[in-house]
């Protein structure tokens, strides 16, 4: 089980740096987001301030870039990286795509795999200068080699989706290299929905189940005194309320024994109410979707929750001061290097 930091969104001027004290720190892995920033430009310049360090867009609005122009980027951070770099996707939500981005949103299911199979066949054409890709979505069939990013040493990049119902995750299965879990994955959700439909998708596909990476963020609270825990308990409170508020994630936390959170939390939403939101997240909604421990119990816990079925585990809020960051990364190299450890997919 590889351990991977979430970047927070920061000015380009502090990628680099970023990436050099992940790397010291002995954590696996990069993940950037796109709030408020490019994923891309982020990935670029880790990419050369710390060789050798994994990165990933964790994960990249999809639909407002065409497949061809999403594939040319990815490939150019696979060769920069020195083959290090994963592609993770995600279709957000209807109202930020059409209405922030202005792309289409139609079927975002199958638009997005589609898209996965687009990307593939644009990878393919970088090697061969042959580019056929006819689905129900995108058309493609015409590149020159002026027009081609042309082959490169690494082999393709990894092509990982975010996925949360249902369908999604099945089709993860059947047509990516790995599926990003939404932060609510608690391991319930991760037992019932994300292994069992992963596995129907890659058995459509004719392949073993692990060969898709399961890539899931934890939310940590953590520290040897209630006194050091109370502000990262107060940020995954405020954090999960925000996830909270989204309909298609209720039955997440209904599953989890909290019918009703969603409903609690948008009337919250509603009146701008933003403290409210983040009250109607108890100690017994931490208990469940977050870790909380001492930090001689943090590696021990983690593995527990999420051992064997973690392919890589995203730490959510390890971006702290640096000294907690530090501590964080040793955590990382502990787990990396124990015998729990799942095969890199």
């Amino acid at each position: 089980m590889h351990i991977d930091v979430m970047a927070l969104p920061q000015p380009l001027a502090k990628a680099g740096d970023l990436a050099r004290n992940t790397q010291k720190a002995g954590f696996s892995g990069l993940l950037f987001t796109e709030a408020g920033r490019t994923a891309y430009l982020n990935a670029a310049i880790a990419s050369q301030a710390a060789p050798g360090l994994e990165l990933s867009t964790g994960v990249a609005v999809a639909f407002p870039r065409s497949p061809f122009v999403t594939a040319a980027t990815a490939w150019e951070l696979q060769e920069a990286s020195g083959g290090k770099f994963r592609l993770g996707l995600g279709t957000q939500v209807r109202t930020h795509v059409v209405r922030r981005y202005g792309a289409a949103f139609d079927h975002p299911g199958p638009r997005l795999r589609d898209y996965v199979l687009a990307v593939k066949a644009c990878f393919a054409a970088f090697r061969t200068g042959k580019l056929d890709h006819h689905g129900e979505f995108y058309d493609l069939d015409f590149i020159t080699p002026q027009w081609s990013a042309g082959p490169i040493e690494a082999a393709d990049p990894k092509v990982d989706v975010a996925a949360v119902n249902p369908w999604m995750l099945r089709m993860a299965g059947e047509v990516a290299d790995g599926v990003h879990v939404h932060p609510l994955g608690e391991p319930g959700y991760l037992a019932r929905h994300v292994v069992p439909k992963v596995a129907e998708g890659a058995a459509t596909a004719g392949r073993s189940a692990s060969e898709v990476a399961v890539i899931v963020p934890a939310m940590t609270i953590v520290g040897d005194s209630d006194e050091e825990r109370h502000k990262e308990r107060e940020f995954v409170r405020a954090s999960l309320s925000f996830y909270g508020s989204t309909p298609n994630y209720a039955f997440i936390w209904d599953e989890a024994g909290f019918d009703g959170t969603t409903a609690r939390i948008r009337e919250k939403q509603k009146a701008g109410d933003f403290a409210g939101m983040a009250a109607q997240i108890s100690d017994e909604h931490l208990a469940a979707f977050a870790t909380e421990s001492t930090w001689d119990e943090l590696a021990d816990k983690l593995i527990g929750k999420y051992g064997g079925v973690a392919t890589r585990l995203v730490l959510y809020n390890a971006l702290g001061d640096a000294e907690r960051f530090e501590r964080y990364g040793e955590i990382a190299q502990r787990i990396s290097a124990g015998p729990h450890t799942v095969q890199a997919r």
